[in-house]
């Protein structure tokens, strides 16, 4: 089943609403009810291609390397002069052969499809491999050393397991593919003969994997009908940005000419607040790239527009940094926070933990915890009242552990449990004002920030910007820095502000 044709009962459903004119028009950025159906449908998490080839590399030098090291036990069956150099050869073989895997382009997901039509390249690369790995023996003066039967058993192990774990792989990959679990799924923006076009045009590569969720478009005439290549629209770019907050979309497709220079810009401003790769179609355009501008999807020639921030393994890099810095922070902190516990429950009447609703991930309402500062009567959990010096519903404990921001330290758990992550744009309250202003009234694009996880520290507070928002320009610098963090993000970087953390704190003047 190609991946692009509307695969699922309430497609068919839409269909039919639309061309019947059962689905009403939306107000607003509010879904309508077939939009909403739709997405629902959408809400699991996918595989991602990218990840998946990358788990492939990681198995293939394991299979490798202990295929080469149970031919070398199998045929000397004895510890040798040469124990400890055979798995050094292992090991250099056996990264040889991903990386002239990789280097052959064998890791492409339409060559996992089909392992019996690669496996002669495959063979190949390995044996050109083995080939070089046996010249630099012969240049080393080191290859009269090693066995030659095991040499050519490791060779023959090593393609066989390599076959195998294709094999199962491209089963598993057909059973993903049918039942939505590896896609990159992808919204279409704007209607009319070249999203058709489009649409058409990605439909012929059987490879692809990409299922198309949805058409929107602001117009509603002729040139945007409410059916297209056999797709639904399902509303405003307006209500676009609501369907990708509840579904779980991969990419937006523009579906514009770039002749339409102002409205594709319009679109571009409304859309790259969300955590999503944005790509713009150049199939029909008549301007002419050089061919490394573009990107493809199947065949369809796409310019890059934005991409998803901390995406595949670079977001498995930072969720295992988060979990290593997040129990060592709990082990170090542990008597503080025992400590911190006791003084509260003693100081006042009420829980230990304060629990406040704020914005996570793509707008993701999520819970997070904090020492209870305030006397418990007196909590504010919507945040209505900004927090001030002398603010009387603090408590004493509470003045104390605000100025040392101790009352944080619980956002070790919420790191641990992934709801946040321990470096990243702090996380605001729902409904948070600057002067009667909404945070997102007062900065435009104010909602950019959310295309990553909070975190339980950033680099807008590491630079002095912390506690009270009073004034609009304060919430303008911290948004520019998060923005500023979310662009230049590395491991590195959320390391460097994991450990500046405990030094700039020092600085408490605007904390109450």
């Amino acid at each position: 089943m190609n991946k692009t044709q509307p695969s699922h009962q309430f497609t068919a459903e839409a269909v039919h609403a639309f061309e019947d004119g059962a689905a009403p028009a939306a107000a607003a950025s509010e879904l309508n009810p077939v939009a909403r159906q739709i997405a629902s449908h959408y809400r699991r998490n996918t595989m991602s291609p990218v990840m998946i080839s990358g788990l492939l590399r990681l198995s293939e030098f394991v299979l490798i390397a202990l295929g080469g090291l149970a031919v070398f036990l199998l045929y000397t069956g004895a510890p040798t002069g040469l124990t400890y150099a055979y798995p050094l050869v292992i090991l250099a073989g056996a990264a040889l052969s991903v990386f002239l895997l990789e280097f052959a382009n064998l890791y492409q997901l339409a060559v996992l499809r089909r392992p019996f039509v690669y496996l002669p390249r495959m063979a190949l690369v390995m044996t050109a491999a083995f080939a070089l790995l046996a010249m630099a023996g012969f240049f080393l003066k080191i290859s009269a050393e090693f066995s030659r039967v095991w040499f050519a058993g490791w060779l023959v192990a090593g393609l066989a397991l390599m076959l195998l774990t294709r094999l199962v792989l491209s089963a598993l990959i057909r059973r993903w593919a049918r039942d939505g679990t590896m896609e990159r799924r992808a919204l279409i923006v704007g209607g009319g003969k070249p999203a058709e076009t489009l649409i058409r045009t990605i439909e012929q590569d059987p490879d692809n994997d990409i299922r198309i969720c949805g058409i929107f478009d602001d117009r509603d005439d002729a040139r945007s009908p409410a059916v297209v290549a056999g797709y639904p629209k399902l509303g405003s770019v307006a209500e676009l940005v609501e369907f990708a907050r509840m579904a779980r979309v991969d990419m937006l497709i523009v579906s514009l000419p770039l002749s339409a220079q102002s409205r594709v810009l319009s679109l571009l401003k409304r859309l790259w607040v969300l955590p999503v790769d944005i790509r713009l179609s150049a199939h029909s355009s008549q301007l002419r790239f050089r061919p490394r501008a573009y990107s493809y999807v199947g065949s369809v020639p796409m310019l890059d527009i934005f991409d998803k921030p901390i995406n595949d393994w670079d977001s498995v890099a930072k969720r295992l940094f988060d979990i290593a810095f997040s129990l060592a922070g709990l082990i170090v902190f542990s008597p503080v926070m025992i400590a911190t516990a006791i003084a509260i429950k003693l100081d006042s009447k009420g829980p230990v933990f304060f629990k406040q609703k704020r914005h996570g991930f793509n707008n993701e309402v999520i819970e997070v915890w904090k020492f209870r500062s305030m006397y418990a009567d007196q909590s504010d959990p919507q945040a209505r009242k900004v927090v001030t010096k002398g603010d009387p519903r603090v408590t004493r404990v509470g003045r104390f552990i605000r100025k040392t921001s101790i009352d944080e330290l619980p956002q070790f758990f919420n790191s641990l449990g992934g709801s946040l992550s321990l470096v990243g744009p702090r996380p605001h309250a729902l409904k948070g004002f600057s002067q009667d202003r909404l945070f997102e009234e007062v900065v435009d694009g104010y909602f950019a920030r959310h295309r990553v996880k909070p975190g339980v520290t950033g680099w807008a507070q590491i630079n002095g910007l912390r506690g009270e928002i009073d004034h609009d320009d304060k919430i303008r610098r911290r948004t520019e820095y998060d923005l500023d963090y979310i662009e230049n993000w590395s491991l590195g970087f959320d390391l460097k502000i994991l450990l500046l953390t405990p030094i700039r704190l020092l600085n408490t003047e605007n904390a109450y």
